[in-house]
């Protein structure tokens, strides 16, 4: 087995302590790969190739133009390559080859969204009080370390490295070390389709030895990160030392609020693949199910039933709707989950088992789980289980919907069903949350923002408002005296 090397500057090198890791593939249990593992040494040599690159190097000094159409080159690449990406990523995360190509495709339009937006980042005029030309300009921050998870390895990194590039910026790009295959692929495009190699390194290994080291660097001026709040608040105290900038997208605890006058037929499908797709191993899985008290039990039984059918498997199989987890550790950890919802007192409607798929014995399969009659107070309502395990909890009024919505410390997404626009409207200002979706479970957009209140994170990825995560605004006041 080959053993996939770091990329420092855009070249592939080895890790400087020798070491490596094995990548393991979800449906089998088996190694995929063998690849590299960063370290501490590492992370300086990506920073110091970054920082020269940032100081001396043209990509900063491109015309954004240029930088647009570097990206749209890539974004060709990308297209022509989807089948072969969807596939590697599909066996390195366990989704299916469905949702890969999907997400693929996300992937293409990201960077064509951000090719096409390189020339199209502004200052402003401002008309001050003395006489003469008052201007901004957004400028590149520098070097940015984009530390990405192991759910959507491929879509997440591209949510940062494009816009990143298109401003500017060089970039160290840390992937999740469960899933670092198809980052590193997308570096070699970006580099073949014309961005300087020096502008991109990516280093797989440890977080708390490759993480911390990019965040501990003073030559880096911008860190995104996508995880757990738990390890973006210890990310957060850190650069507070080299008062570096953050943007944080970190958990999540969603709710999905359908009302008595829903399309029932529309929410009970959707609410499934809204809890359920990735093998429920989502940030925005709308995980709470608030269902008004009048439809309570027949919804419950009907998602039940679709939820049933689901059909688990091989994630290479076109039939395959539900994948393994990404580890074993996270199955025991959802199982265990399903355990402590059934001492708090919640009713096991279906699932909460390993699942069994032939051929694949040692896979990390589990059967999607319906859990009724939950208290919002329970730990299950309230601690992210990042797993496929969906709590129903009755409610009587949409006041006490929103308030039971908003009862959590995350704040990330969530949807609401009802015809009644009214409703729509007061719930949607109700729910403290960084994005939502009505009679839809669709909240994530290429062309929109996204991000999280409260223990959900800070700052907004995608659309026009990534911009400011990745430029300095900088004031210039020409006097005409």
């Amino acid at each position: 087995m080959a053993i996939e090397k770091l990329i420092i500057g855009g070249e592939r090198v080895d890790a400087a302590e020798g070491k490596t890791f094995q990548v393991i593939e979800p449906a089998t249990g088996e190694p995929m790969a063998e690849v590299a593992e960063a370290g501490a040494e590492d992370a300086r040599r990506a920073v110091d190739v970054a920082h020269r690159a940032f100081e001396e190097g043209p990509w900063p000094r491109t015309s954004a133009t240029a930088r647009g159409r570097v990206l749209l080159r890539a974004a060709a690449l990308v297209r022509e390559r989807l089948e072969d990406l969807a596939r590697l990523e599909a066996r390195n995360v366990g989704k299916p080859i469905r949702d890969a190509r999907d997400e693929m495709g996300i992937v293409v339009d990201t960077l064509e969204y951000w090719g096409g937006a390189a020339n199209k980042i502004f200052g402003e005029t401002i008309p001050v009080q003395d006489p003469g030309l008052d201007v901004t300009l957004r400028e590149p921050v520098g070097v940015c370390a984009l530390i990405t998870p192991w759910n959507f390895p491929l879509v997440i990194a591209t949510w940062k490295i494009a816009p990143a590039l298109a401003c500017g910026n060089t970039v160290v790009v840390k992937p999740a070390s469960y899933t670092p295959l198809t980052v590193l692929r997308l570096a070699e495009i970006l580099v073949e389709a014309g961005l300087p190699p020096e502008a991109i390194s990516v280093l797989p290994g440890p977080g708390g030895t490759v993480g911390n080291a990019l965040v501990d660097d003073p030559r880096v001026a911008k860190i995104s990160f996508t995880g757990s709040t738990e390890v973006g608040s210890g990310i957060m105290a850190r650069a507070a030392r080299n008062i570096t900038r953050v943007s944080l997208e970190l958990g999540g605890k969603s709710a999905s609020v359908v009302f008595a006058d829903a399309d029932m037929d529309l929410a009970v499908e959707k609410s499934v693949w809204a809890v359920f797709g990735n093998c429920g191993q989502d940030c925005c899985a709308r995980s709470r199910l608030f269902l008004e008290r009048g439809i309570y039990d027949e919804f419950v039984d009907r998602l039940a039933k679709r939820t049933a059918e689901l059909r688990i498997g091989d994630p290479l199989s076109e039939d395959t709707e539900i994948g393994p987890m990404v580890s074993e550790n996270q199955r025991r950890t959802t199982l265990e989950y399903v355990a402590l919802g059934l001492r708090e007192g919640a009713r096991l409607v279906v699932g909460g088992e390993p699942a069994e798929v032939p051929g694949r014995p040692g896979g990390f399969f589990v059967q999607p789980t319906v859990l009724a009659d939950v208290d919002n107070s329970w730990r299950v309502a309230q601690e992210e289980i990042f797993g496929p395990v969906v709590c129903a909890i009755a409610f009587e009024t949409e006041e006490e919907a929103i308030r039971l919505a908003n009862d959590t410390q995350y704040g990330l997404s969530g949807s609401i069903w009802t015809r009644d626009l009214g409703r729509a409207i007061r719930v949607a200002k109700g729910i403290r949350t960084g994005v939502l979706s009505v009679n839809s479970s669709h909240s994530v957009h290429t062309e929109a923002p996204f991000g999280g209140y409260k223990r959900s994170g800070i700052g907004r990825e995608m659309g026009m408002h990534a911009v400011n995560l990745y430029t300095e605004v900088k004031n210039v006041f020409f006097s005409q005296s």
